[in-house]
C-alpha cells in the first residue's frame, strides 16, 4: 500500500522507505517490565528514517524513556533544556527521559537516522554516568558498519514476532548497540593520532608503571592537570579515587601471579612495589575480600 502522508504527524514521521516497529503496551507489561532479565534496559521503538524530510517532533514533558539517534547523513537539529544544536553525519546524541525537548531533519538536506527508544528501571543511574551525560550533546563517533548492522538484528528479529527468544535477543542486543556510541573509542584501536583523555592516559600511566608506588602528584603532573582538578575528573568518570583505583589495579596484577605462577606472596609484594609484606596482604584482603595466601589455595584446580 503507497504511503498517502509526508512529513510528521502526531510526533510519527511519514515518509518512503522509513522502517519503525513499536512494541505495543501489552506485550511491555506482559513480558518485558515484570521480567527482571528485561526490565532493566528494553527496547520500547525503533525505527530507521531515510532522508525524513519534514520530520519534526516537540515533547513539552519528555517521555518516560531514553531515545538515541543516530545520524549517518544529512543534517538535523534538537532543543534540549533550552539549547539547539546541530546535528550532522557521523553524529549521536541522547535524549534523557522526562526532559522538555524537540527535534527534526533541516530543509535543504534531511537527516538520514537510526533511532531507538528504550526504557528500564536503570534509566534513572543511567542518565548519571558520565560518559551518558556527555551524549546529551552530539558526538562524532567512529562507525566500520557494526551499529547499522547491530540495529538491523534487532530491527529483524522483532519483526519476527514478540516471543520471549525473540525480546531476549533484541534486549540483550540493545546493550551492545548502546555501548557501540556511549563507548565508541573503545571499539575501535588507538592510532598514534588518538589522543586519550585526561583519565584514560591516567590510566594507561599507571598500568606502565603497575610496579612502581606512583604519588597522587606524579600521576596528576603526567595529565598536567593540578591535584584537584585530576582527583575530581577521575572519580566523576570512574567512580574511585585515583589511588584506590591504582591499588585495584596492583591487586589485579597480583591475582594473576598468584594464579598463574609459582611466586611467593613476598616476591610478588616486591615485584608489585610493596616494600611491607604485611602491608601487601592488608590491601590485598581489603579489596578482594581474603588474603593472599587463602587466594591462592582457593584459586588452585
Amino acid at each position: 500500500m503507497t504511503e498517502v502522508k509526508q512529513g510528521s504527524h502526531k510526533n510519527i514521521w511519514y515518509g518512503v522507505g522509513r522502517k519503525r516497529i513499536e512494541i505495543p503496551k501489552p506485550v511491555l507489561r506482559s513480558n518485558i517490565i515484570v521480567n527482571p532479565l528485561l526490565n532493566n534496559l528494553y527496547i520500547a521503538s525503533l525505527g530507521f528514517y531515510p532522508k525524513a524530510k519534514g520530520h519534526y517532533t516537540k515533547r513539552k514533558h519528555g517521555l518516560p524513556e531514553n531515545f538515541l539517534f543516530y545520524c549517518v547523513d544529512g543534517y538535523g537539529w534538537y532543543m534540549l533544556d533550552g539549547e539547539k544544536h546541530e546535528v550532522g553525519p557521523n553524529e549521536f546524541f541522547i535524549l534523557p527521559q522526562h526532559v522538555e525537548h524537540a527535534y527534526g531533519s533541516t530543509e535543504h538536506d534531511p537527516w538520514s537516522i537510526y533511532w531507538v527508544h528504550f526504557g528500564g528501571k536503570c534509566l534513572p543511574e543511567f542518565n548519571k554516568m558520565h560518559t551518558v551525560k556527555e551524549d546529551f550533546k552530539p558526538r562524532l563517533v567512529k562507525d566500520n558498519g557494526e551499529a547499522p548492522t547491530v540495529f538491523n538484528k534487532m530491527y529483524k528479529t522483532l519483526e519476527l514476532g514478540f516471543s520471549l527468544d525473540n525480546l531476549f535477543f533484541a534486549n540483550i542486543s540493545l546493550q551492545h548497540f548502546l555501548s557501540l556510541f556511549i563507548y565508541n573509542s573503545r571499539h575501535h584501536p588507538a592510532t598514534p593520532d588518538t589522543k586519550p583523555g585526561c583519565v584514560e592516559n591516567a590510566i594507561l600511566y599507571m598500568q606502565e608503571h603497575i610496579t612502581d608506588m606512583l604519588t597522587l602528584k606524579q600521576i596528576s603532573a603526567h595529565t598536567n592537570y593540578s591535584v584537584s582538578r585530576f582527583s575530581n575528573l577521575f572519580k566523576q568518570q570512574t567512580g574511585y579515587a585515583p589511588m584506590d583505583y591504582f591499588m585495584q589495579m596492583k591487586i589485579q596484577q597480583a591475582c594473576q601471579q598468584l594464579d598463574f605462577t609459582d611466586k611467593s606472596i613476598k616476591e610478588i609484594a616486591l615485584n608489585l612495589g610493596f616494600d611491607d609484606p604485611y602491608y601487601f596482604s592488608k590491601r590485598f584482603k581489603q579489596i578482594t575480600g581474603m588474603p593472599p595466601i587463602k587466594y591462592r589455595a582457593a584459586n588452585k584446580h
